[in-house]
């Protein structure tokens, strides 16, 4: 091998440094830290904050008064209103068109976020992300023991890609639960603009309620799937760690 490509010594000899570090790390996260984790998250998911039957507990005020109707008396009746738009089409005019209220400032200062389900994803987020990475050093371990290529007597090493395969598959439901998080404050955000702009309609203050519903429920399922990914990791790789470990039995000829 030496003769097919020259490697420097002091290169080699920290590669496998880094390799026998991400060993003992990862051997470590599967014998011990996925159990300590997975029992945890189970004690998490009986935590009062996260079982509140009455979801109107989580519901956050929305400090945006309704504003007394404007009465605009050129307007009489919709044709009017029809060439009045057209005017204001054409000419850049029409000021007295009514658009929606427009905001220039808060009435109480910044309109802030649900502050129980802020709490919530504070703690939430710590644990994807600790997933990703854990998951990322444990699929970097099983990749670095699938051994060269051959022909025959592969059994183990397909064993050692489904394992990498699943490994690559928590990591991106874990990554999509962070985005998940980022699309409530998203659709949050506008619907809080809509209530500031068309503060008379009843419709847009319900959907931010039902918005944050459905996030505290997706908040516990999420914590759900965190500690059962945790759980089928652990007892995948205990089951199969003699084939991911030794993918090759050294007396395969023994059988022929």
């Amino acid at each position: 091998m030496s003769s097919l490509l020259k490697v420097d010594s002091e290169i080699k000899t920290k590669v496998a440094a880094f390799k026998e570090r991400i060993t003992a790390e990862a051997e470590d996260l599967v014998a011990n830290f996925f159990p300590k984790k997975l029992l945890e998250l189970d004690h998490f998911l009986k935590d009062p904050s996260i079982n509140i039957t009455e979801l109107k507990e989580i519901h956050s005020d929305i400090n945006l008064p309704v504003p007394d109707p404007i009465l605009f008396s050129n307007l009489h009746d919709g044709l009017e209103a029809q060439n009045a738009k057209k005017r204001k089409l054409e000419d850049g005019s029409g000021d007295d068109m009514v658009t929606g209220t427009k905001v220039f400032v808060m009435p109480d200062g910044m309109m802030k976020s649900n502050a129980n389900l802020v709490d919530l994803i504070e703690k939430v987020k710590p644990e994807i992300r600790t997933l990703i990475e854990k998951c990322n050093t444990v699929k970097m371990w099983v990749q670095l023991l699938i051994p060269r290529i051959e022909d025959g007597n592969n059994f183990g090493v397909s064993i050692q890609e489904e394992t990498v395969a699943e490994l690559r598959t928590v990591e991106g439901e874990a990554a999509s639960y962070l985005d998940q998080i980022s699309r409530y404050y998203i659709t949050r955000a506008k619907l809080v603009s809509k209530i500031a702009k068309y503060p008379h309609v009843e419709d847009y203050r319900r959907t931010v309620t039902e918005i944050d519903e459905k996030e505290y429920i997706s908040l516990k399922i999420i914590v759900s799937e965190l500690r059962n990914q945790y759980v089928t990791l652990h007892d995948m790789i205990l089951k199969n760690i003699e084939k991911i470990k030794r993918p090759r039995s050294s007396n395969a000829d023994a059988l022929y």
